[in-house]
């Protein structure tokens, strides 16, 4: 081009004043961007994020989560959460992991109606603190254990103190020792004062006249020296007066420990037990445990009842193997027979024939090498049949177990896990085992979506199985909170991502299936809030909601005359059901009772169906009273395109021959 032409094509685009501004304006844009462009990135990043989750396209595929608005009297450290059967949801704390609450006797309760979101506080008895629960026949929930101490460090103690093991000789009477008793030492000389009141039961007489054998009976209760110094421990075992006893009593009565010390001590765990009432809304005391329990697991058995395992005892010691089951009938516990070990909070399911399945999962206490193995307890005969195959059998501590849907099938999923106490290694796997298979055996099924402790799963009335959050390490160390979620099918074994959730989650955290479909998330509580481990955590207290991807869809079904009703095992039940797609299966699905990576009560059960042509579905429950346990039952039917309806309430009568 030569010069002239350059100069008229020139001066022909030369910028207008505006594009010379627009022009200068970007100059300086891009030099700002140059300058800050981390920030800019970021909040152009994030506003992107919020357009594209929000699109239907994106909330069809992936559901969506939203967070529930909480006002802040009703906002508490949620370490347990159980859907009841009036839709509404138990929100318990208790001292919420906070020993400040603990001294000021500060135990927070809180009742939540998802439909209508409101509130209100519940008087709390006792420190429900990582107490076991489970859904009762009637529709209760029966709360058991809770905390009687929290822990102390090494460094934190400053007074000598363990376990008296105290002594009655006496058939004729018990003996109640009120907290402050104090023990010395028929050798040392040393005083210690127990913390808490003791009832030491009458001794055991059997036999007649010159062959009477009287067997002591024994009742154990934490110990502390009257005052702070290592002169005051003690290193042998003695026995101990009981003071201010006299005569009889003061030979029949007395007390003996080892060694009295400055070793750290664990949390102790409390006897009592509730019922909590959903109509009423108020706790109920029913009588005590025979062990004192904190991070035990209650399990419904077949007929109603209630078996309670594990826990650490009044002293701060895994239950050594002392099982028992709650009747709610007499509001009265009473041992199993034989003794059977686990670690604290095990993951214990009923199954075929009433048996309970032992997946392996276990979250806090025990030893590694006790308990730990998955297997099959007769708990009548106490047989135990191990159950082989399972991956990375040394990282099982909390993880997540789930009986996959539907339960008649009865495989068992094992999501997750880390190693034995504060160990930082987690694992990806998932291991599935199906008890129907002639030698049931452990196989491993698709990883997660990261190495995880602490993930949460819900099974949902379409089949699936939701999975969220969790962290790489002990209690989210090292800023390793996973925001990730995804689907498990379990027609076909497969997995998605989907939508990620809000927050992280990791230890007492956990989730529950809502009558309308949607999934609540709680919980939190981070060792350290940041990843150089140097501010402590603060527990998360926000409550989320996922709704499926299956609540996106523009139709779905409708159960019309859905009133609450009572079916009885092998019953059958008819409903009018409004569908625009033909329906394709039933479910009656067990609400939720959930902590510490623990929910053995989740269970989908598939129900005959037979539709006829005015719209109206007669549904026939099973007959068999270990696939469904007595109790109050969410109940859905599903369209062809995997759509559920919203549930309605079925209520399952103790079998008449389990009466």
């Amino acid at each position: 081009m030569s010069a002239e032409r350059r100069a008229r094509w020139a001066g022909r685009f030369r910028p207008s004043r505006r594009t010379r501004r627009l022009a200068v304006g970007a100059g300086v844009s891009l030099v700002l961007a140059a300058m800050n462009g981390p920030a800019l990135w970021g909040y152009a990043a994030g506003q992107y994020h919020e357009y594209a989750i929000n699109r239907d396209s994106y909330k069809e595929r992936n559901g969506h989560w939203a967070v529930v608005d909480v006002p802040r009297q009703y906002r508490i450290n949620t370490i347990h959460a159980a859907l009841l059967h009036t839709g509404k949801v138990l929100l318990v704390a208790g001292s919420g992991n906070n020993a400040k609450n603990f001294k000021a006797k500060s135990f927070r309760t809180v009742l939540w109606d998802p439909v209508k979101n409101t509130f209100k506080n519940i008087p709390t008895p006792k420190d429900l603190f990582c107490a076991g629960h489970a859904q009762l026949a009637d529709g209760k929930l029966l709360v058991a254990g809770g905390t009687q101490r929290y822990e102390k460090l090494e460094g934190d103690i400053t007074k000598a103190g363990g376990l008296m093991v105290v002594h009655n000789e006496d058939p004729d009477k018990p003996v109640t020792l009120p907290a402050g008793t104090r023990f010395t030492g028929r050798s040392n000389g040393k005083t210690f004062e127990s913390k808490d009141a003791l009832l030491v039961p009458r001794a055991r007489k059997t036999g007649e006249g010159a062959d009477v054998r009287v067997t002591a009976s024994t009742a154990r209760v934490y110990v502390e020296a009257l005052e702070k110094g290592r002169e005051h421990e003690t290193g042998t075992t003695d026995n101990y007066r009981v003071d201010g006893l006299t005569g009889d009593d003061a030979r029949n009565v007395y007390g003996i420990a080892n060694k009295l010390s400055f070793d750290k001590k664990d949390f102790q765990g409390i006897r009592d037990a509730y019922e909590f009432d959903p109509v009423a809304e108020r706790y109920i005391t029913v009588d005590p445990m025979e062990e004192a329990r904190w991070y035990p697991t209650l399990t419904m058995l077949q007929d109603g009842r209630i078996l309670s395992v594990s826990g650490l005892d009044e002293i701060g010691q895994v239950v050594p193997g002392k099982n028992e089951v709650y009747d709610p009938a007499t509001k009265r516990w009473s041992y199993l027979p034989k003794e059977r070990f686990f670690p604290t909070y095990p993951a214990l399911f009923l199954t075929d024939g009433g048996k309970i399945f032992y997946t392996g999962s276990n979250a806090g206490y025990g030893p590694a090498d006790r308990g730990r193995v998955p297997g099959v307890w007769d708990v009548e005969s106490n047989e135990f049949t191990e159950v082989p195959g399972i991956g990375d059998p040394d990282l099982l501590e909390t993880s997540m177990s789930v009986l996959l849907p539907p339960a008649q099938e009865q495989r068992y999923m094992v999501l997750g896990g880390g190693g034995v106490g504060e160990d930082r290694r987690s694992t990806a796997r998932t291991r599935i085992v199906d008890l129907h298979d002639e030698e049931p055996r452990f196989r491993d099924g698709p990883d997660l979506y990261a190495k995880v402790r602490y993930p949460s799963s819900v099974i949902l009335p379409d089949d699936t199985v939701l999975t969220t959050n969790g962290s790489g390490d002990y209690r989210g160390r090292s800023d390793s909170n996973v925001l990730r979620a995804e689907l498990f099918d379990a027609r076909d074994d497969s997995t998605r991502p989907v939508a990620d959730p809000l927050v992280g989650r990791n230890y007492h955290s956990g989730a529950l299936l809502l009558p309308d479909g949607r999934v609540m998330t709680f919980g939190s509580d981070s060792l350290f809030a940041d990843k150089d481990n140097t501010r402590m955590g603060t527990f998360q207290q926000q409550i989320d909601l996922y709704s499926p991807p299956y609540l996106f869809r523009e139709d779905r079904p409708e159960i019309k005359d859905g009133t609450p009703r009572t079916v009885a095992l092998g019953g059958d039940t008819t409903y009018t059901v409004q569908s625009a797609e033909p329906l394709a299966r039933a479910r009656l699905i067990r609400p939720g009772s959930f902590t510490h990576v623990t929910n053995v009560e989740q269970r989908s059960i598939a129900l005959d169906m037979k539709v006829a042509q005015d719209g109206r579905v007669t549904l026939t429950l099973p007959k068999d009273p270990s696939l469904v346990p007595p109790g109050w039952y969410m109940l859905t039917v599903v369209d062809r395109k995997g759509t559920p309806s919203e549930a309605v309430w079925v209520k399952v009568p103790v079998a008449e021959d389990l009466r």
